[in-house]
């Protein structure tokens, strides 16, 4: 499934020290962003950084640049699939070519900032924390001020202690999900963490809502850093940018089969109900997509995702609701509400959902 030539050793060679790190970067069509995806790592690494590139049978240059680029620095490392994966199968590709005790996952049309690897091997020098997560900033073509209102040039990714080694598996798990920001490249793990059984599932979307709970509750410590590490550039075409129902039903499955390690974890009640909520916001965005792709075919669609829904929150729908009157939730405990009501009729008919996308922000 893959080829990779390294350049041959010589039998007087000193062995190869293991590598701190290795940033991996998986590669399909983005020619005009790979160069600065690679510079803003090598420009800032040291010998014990390696990085790792997949192209996943590219159709434009990305591929022959791969190779140009990498050619000039020893510490780059070009592997090729021979059929296309996609971006969860080039991820595998590359944790399993993996060889730093750290691993980084960098999607190709992003960057790091500058000093974002200073400040990771400072932490790890110091703490050596299983999980280490770090913040972000949108990359628009135009960042308008409504984008700077709503904090897009630092988003944070947990939701509380900060610059401290903490071994609270409950307190990791709630953070991440009120944070709402599961992506893997937030997330730098010790190699050891990923195992040889944590993989991201092939051929769907959303997939790092299916390994970073698993990453959560495999890491015994962790370490949040509030310092914007990542460049997270949004592209017209984009996931969100595109609904289909294909990815609304891949979005209401996003968390399934996470329901009996979250029990079995014997987390707390609050991160318990932070999984539970994220798990209702998945509901209500996939019936969303479905709408906005489909709206006169979807009320059978919605029923399906509600089922859903339910066997992947890790508590009753009955003690969600509760919890959201509880807490003086009332709108998000409405919101769901509107949308069950939808799902028990099973026909949604033309009308589209008032709310705007960034109701699920909340």
């Amino acid at each position: 499934m893959t080829s990779d030539a390294p350049p041959p050793s010589s039998p007087t060679e000193p062995p190869r020290v293991r590598p701190w790190l290795s940033v991996l970067i998986p590669v399909y069509n983005v020619e005009d962003y790979l160069r600065e995806c690679l510079a803003s790592v090598l420009s800032q690494a040291d010998q014990g950084v390696e990085v790792l590139m997949v192209d996943d049978c590219s159709t434009d240059g990305s591929g022959q640049l791969m190779c140009e680029l990498a050619a000039r620095d020893a510490r780059a490392r070009c592997l090729f699939h021979t059929q296309n994966l996609g971006l969860s199968g080039a991820r595998n590709t590359l944790l399993q070519a993996a060889q730093g005790e750290y691993v980084w996952f960098l999607d190709s049309d992003d960057f790091l900032t500058p000093g974002a690897i200073d400040s990771l091997r400072g932490i790890v020098q110091a703490q050596a924390p299983s999980l280490v997560l770090c913040d972000f900033r949108m990359v628009r073509e135009r960042m308008k001020a409504r984008h700077r209102w709503r904090g897009h040039l630092h988003m944070h990714t947990f939701h509380g202690p900060a610059r401290e080694l903490l071994n609270d598996t409950s307190l990791l798990v709630q953070g991440l999900f009120e944070a709402g920001q599961l992506h893997s490249w937030s997330k730098i793990a010790k190699r050891s963490v990923w195992g040889e059984q944590l993989r991201f599932p092939v051929g769907r979307y959303f997939e790092d809502m299916a390994t970073t709970p698993l990453l959560a509750l495999a890491a015994s410590t962790f370490w949040y850093e509030p310092e914007v590490w990542i460049g997270y550039r949004q592209r017209e075409g984009s996931i969100l940018h595109t609904p289909n129902l294909k990815k609304a039903e891949h979005l209401a499955h996003a968390l399934a089969n996470l329901r009996e390690a979250a029990v079995r974890s014997s987390l707390t009640d609050a991160a318990l109900f932070a999984w539970a909520h994220f798990t209702a916001r998945n509901f209500i965005g996939a019936a969303r997509m479905a709408t906005k792709a489909q709206p006169d075919r979807c009320g059978g669609l919605i029923t399906h995702y509600r089922q859903a829904f339910e066997e992947a929150s890790p508590i009753s729908l009955r003690e969600l609701k509760f919890t959201y009157l509880r807490r003086g939730w009332w709108i998000r405990a409405l919101r769901l509400r509107r949308w069950l009501r939808e799902a028990d009729c099973g026909s949604l008919g033309h009308q589209a959902p008032a709310q705007s996308d960034s109701s699920m922000s909340s």
